[in-house]
């Protein structure tokens, strides 16, 4: 008996960081919301009919700018347009299955088959992002009533460009006719 614990003792004393270590890993993979990035897995709802095939739709998006927007002072009536360099993207989870034949190290034929990870909660079916890019605008044009004074122009202009990440030359305000 006392062979055995003096055995694992050794064992424990050889291998105890490389446990540690991996205990620490676990319990960081399994730690919610750790990062807070988007790079978090995420459950979302498939995209209605009115949202674009990534999940946001650019009317959405405009119509609440333009709400922001007015509520500034001296904005008054306003209309954003949006354009987009790219659409962005949702990078949805597979569940992959890899079969072969023949030997391990130089197979014969394989066949690869995936399928998107859905998830059944409460509210109906979630797909599970895995990561999500946002679309990278291109421009934005703003016709509001109060474009005429220099202040408002620049304000608008560094609200825009705060919301969007556009730089400010790309960001145009025009006076409301």
């Amino acid at each position: 008996m006392k062979e055995k614990t003096e055995g694992v003792r050794k064992i424990w004393n050889k291998y105890k960081y490389a446990a540690l270590v991996a205990l620490i890993g676990a319990g960081l993979l399994l730690w919610p919301g750790l990062s807070g990035g988007e790079d978090v897995l995420r459950r979302e709802k498939p995209p209605s009919s009115q949202t674009a095939q990534n999940g946001w739709d650019l009317q959405t998006i405009q119509t609440e700018m333009e709400d922001i927007l007015a509520a500034m002072d001296g904005v008054g009536q306003v209309k954003v347009m949006l354009t987009v360099d790219s659409d962005g993207e949702r990078q949805l989870a597979q569940d992959t299955q890899l079969s072969y034949s023949g030997d391990t190290a130089a197979p014969e034929d394989y066949s690869r088959k995936s399928e998107t990870v859905r998830l059944d909660g409460s509210g109906g079916d979630e797909t599970v992002v895995v990561r999500r890019t946002w679309p990278t605008y291109r421009g934005a044009l703003v016709v509001c009533q109060g474009g005429g004074s220099a202040e408002v122009r620049l304000a608008v202009t560094g609200a825009v460009a705060a919301l969007t990440g556009l730089p400010t030359d790309r960001v145009t305000v025009a006076k409301w006719q």
